[in-house]
């Protein structure tokens, strides 16, 4: 007699960027699969991880097993000798732990010949990235890349974004995957509401293009209130954007990060770009009014919760803001709208779904992987 089928896996190989959101994505990911009883082998490149990284995982407990490397990933500059070492590390990986998943929050990847079923989390990608911020193509170099995101979406077994919109932007420039779904992308509040000030946030990869912070700097001068901008300035290559009438915070630790949510009264993201928002999400817990750019995506998620401006209007965003700032009870309506929307968007809800597309996954064959595009370094080609 066979015995009984898991409910969750046994262990689960993921990938994880260090760089941004999908980091966080990946540690509450992680926690919740290990009070399933799954094991998580945490496979990350990009960058080192960083000393507050580590005191994160370290909370995590034993269930979560970092593997860590310094390869470049596939959306950097000349990336593919490292695409290809990566590959036979993970393979390596899969070899040892022997994972009933693989978690891949990558696309070139998914193209290896891996004995486990595949899930590609659809974070982002370069293609949309730039059509959204520069309103054109890639120039040609990106052509590779483009290759290997597209094959790794052929080749993966399941295809998951965060948000409709950012499906319909992998299915517009790749074509669209056999198998795709969408589970939400989850946070839970680490800390109760504080006493508000009058202050504006904002929180990210402040030398993003996408994030477009550098229209919010430019409003701040003739605002009433202070705006304060928290994240990096520099980008991977090591260039500052420079940032004028604002009070830069730098990079803040988590705990840090909360205490500005919750002294903020108006969190004001005019994104070009954005799959998800996991910054929206956790300023929207903590109770502030939202102020957004009026892109698919945040329409999807934040329709009736939030004020909606065209991205690159100064004049629209300087005259949202100040009606906010104006009208405390529209402002605490609408950060109540915007508080009951978060709730919906929990970790708890994030793992049910992926722990019911893990299982869609090992309850059927495995789709065969074309020889062709087995590696990579083919891909890139």
């Amino acid at each position: 007699m066979n015995p009984p089928r898991r409910s969750s896996p046994r262990c689960v190989l993921m990938t994880a960027d260090t760089i941004g959101g999908v980091w966080t994505y990946a540690l509450d990911l992680s926690r919740n699969l290990v009070a399933q009883g799954t094991q998580v082998v945490l496979a990350t490149m990009g960058a080192p991880v960083q000393p507050g990284q580590r005191l994160q995982l370290a909370r995590l407990g034993p269930g979560v097993v970092l593997c860590e490397s310094h390869l470049k990933l596939e959306w950097m500059d000349d990336p593919w000798a490292d695409v290809a070492d990566a590959g036979e590390w993970l393979l390596n990986l899969e070899r040892r732990y022997r994972p009933d998943i693989i978690h891949l929050n990558g696309y070139a990847h998914a193209v290896l010949p891996w004995r486990a079923p595949v899930l590609v989390a659809g974070h982002s990608c370069v293609f949309s990235w730039w059509q959204a911020v520069k309103g054109t193509p890639p120039p040609s170099e990106w052509q590779p890349y483009h290759a290997a995101v597209r094959a790794g979406l052929q080749c993966a077994d399941l295809v998951v974004a965060p948000s409709r919109a950012m499906l319909a932007l992998l299915a517009q420039h790749y074509g669209s995957p056999s198998r795709a779904l969408v589970i939400p992308n989850g946070r839970d509040a680490v800390c109760p509401r504080g006493s508000k000030e009058s202050v504006i946030l904002n929180v990210g990869r402040l030398w993003d293009e996408a994030k477009n912070a550098a229209v919010l700097a430019a409003v701040a001068e003739n605002l009433p209130w202070p705006v304060r901008l928290a994240g990096d300035a520099r980008d991977p290559r090591g260039r500052r954007t420079v940032f004028e009438n604002v009070q830069l915070l730098g990079v803040c630790s988590e705990e840090e990060i909360w205490r500005e949510y919750q002294r903020a009264t108006l969190y004001v993201h005019p994104a070009r770009y954005e799959p998800f928002g996991l910054s929206v999400l956790e300023a929207a817990l903590a109770g502030c009014a939202l102020v957004l750019g009026d892109i698919a995506s945040l329409r999807e998620l934040w329709g009736g919760a939030a004020i909606f401006v065209p991205p690159d209007d100064p004049s629209a965003l300087r005259s949202a803001i100040g009606d906010l700032i104006r009208n405390p009870r529209r402002r605490e309506a609408l950060a109540e709208n915007s508080l009951q929307r978060a709730r919906l968007f929990t970790t708890a809800r994030m793992t049910r779904g992926y722990l019911s597309a893990y299982a869609r996954l090992w309850l059927r064959p495995r789709t065969r992987v074309p020889a062709k595009v087995r590696t990579p370094t083919a891909v890139s080609a």
